[in-house]
């Protein structure tokens, strides 16, 4: 009986291990698409979400933290892509 406990766990962590490598992968992927679209909106001459604006103005004022919920709430995203977001729009405003 303890063997079954045995393989049923070395199972699990398989599936774990598996599924963990898959997300890791989708996750690489996603990032080359966003770069990729960022890219052809850029050549393209695509206008920026209006909200920008004023994200921009409250990373100026050092209301990172507002401007992280207000993209959030904007644009519907978690915590870590709207920290994303408004580090790539700290990142643009420098050049």
């Amino acid at each position: 009986m303890d063997y079954m406990y045995y393989i049923l766990f070395i199972i699990a962590l398989f599936i774990i291990i598996s599924l963990s490598a898959r997300v890791g992968t989708l996750e690489r992927r996603i990032k080359r698409m966003q770069s990729t679209l960022d890219q052809l909106a850029e050549q393209s001459g695509l206008p920026e979400h209006p909200i920008n604006d004023e994200l921009r103005e409250l990373i100026k004022e050092g209301e990172d933290v507002k401007a992280i919920k207000k993209a959030r709430e904007t644009l519907g995203l978690s915590l870590l892509e709207g920290k994303e977001y408004i580090d790539r729009l700290k990142d643009n405003q420098g050049h």
